[in-house]
């Protein structure tokens, strides 16, 4: 899938911010495209929403795929691809004072992203400063890595590589099977994520790569947090529009993982 970017260059505290567009929305007080100087010739951008009241926990949002979500500005409004489960959904967690950047892929990366730079050291080092940014701008304010589906890789190992650096990762339909586009998190040691984990999978997830066995057989070691029922698929179990999106449970799924990264009473079971 092809790109758009903002070019107009605006530089603060020695972070290029290539784009920055302030507009209202429904469900927060404001949107904000987001492009940042991460790597030498590099950008990446993500779009920011904030809470009207001052957020509780910032979440960092990796759909799933090949995470490019053409982020960009047609005639003065944001526009993106909102089929994922996380950027669909998105306004739950600012309904519960979570302010949420959703990624795109890097520029370097713009027909998408495939499963071993999710895992490596240049994502990782894209990731740290957005994370470093909204440190700055949230003061005071935890960071969370959330991922879904292929996303999951970019959380896991990101908040791996940067366990002090953020309060807690949160996996949603786990890749735990490798496919023919790559490894996925197959013989991925979770134990490596220093930071609190939450896995959330729902029970009838009918992807052959995320089966929810995989999130089971960690319940031991891990909270997990089980989804069942929902709408009917209206799409492949492998895409977001079926169970493996949490289609129907939209709200009460992160309404959970809300209250777990707030240290609130959660529901394990939700059907």
């Amino acid at each position: 899938m092809r790109r758009f970017r903002e070019t107009a260059l605006k530089t603060t505290a020695g972070i290029g911010i290539i784009a920055a567009l302030l507009l209202p929305a429904s469900f927060a007080a404001a949107q904000e495209i987001v492009t940042l100087q991460t790597r030498e010739g590099v950008t990446q951008t993500f779009l920011l929403s904030t809470p009207i009241n001052p957020p509780h926990a910032v979440a960092i949002l990796f759909p799933g795929s090949e995470g490019n979500i053409r982020l960009r500005s047609e005639g003065g409004q944001i526009k993106l691809g909102e089929g994922n489960f996380l950027v669909r959904s998105r306004n739950y967690f600012v309904d519960g004072r979570v302010a949420t950047a959703v990624m795109d892929s890097p520029s370097d990366q713009a027909t998408g992203m495939n499963d071993g730079f999710r895992l490596g050291d240049k994502h990782a080092t894209d990731i740290a400063t957005v994370v470093a940014e909204l440190q700055k701008r949230y003061a005071d304010t935890p960071v969370f890595l959330v991922g879904t589906s292929r996303g999951t890789l970019s959380a896991a190992a990101a908040g791996r590589a940067l366990s002090d650096r953020v309060a807690g990762v949160v996996l949603t339909a786990t890749m735990f099977n490798a496919a023919r586009s790559g490894q996925g998190l197959s013989g991925f040691d979770f134990t490596t994520i220093r930071p609190p984990v939450l896995f959330v999978h729902h029970a009838d997830d009918g992807c052959n790569v995320t089966p929810y066995r995989g999130a089971k057989s960690l319940s031991a070691k891990f909270p997990l947090i089980t989804v069942q029922g929902g709408e009917p698929a209206r799409s492949d179990p492998c895409e977001a529009f079926s169970a493996h999106g949490f289609l129907g449970k939209e709200r009460e799924t992160v309404e959970a993982m809300v209250n777990w990264m707030l240290k609130k009473p959660y529901r394990s079971n939700i059907d």
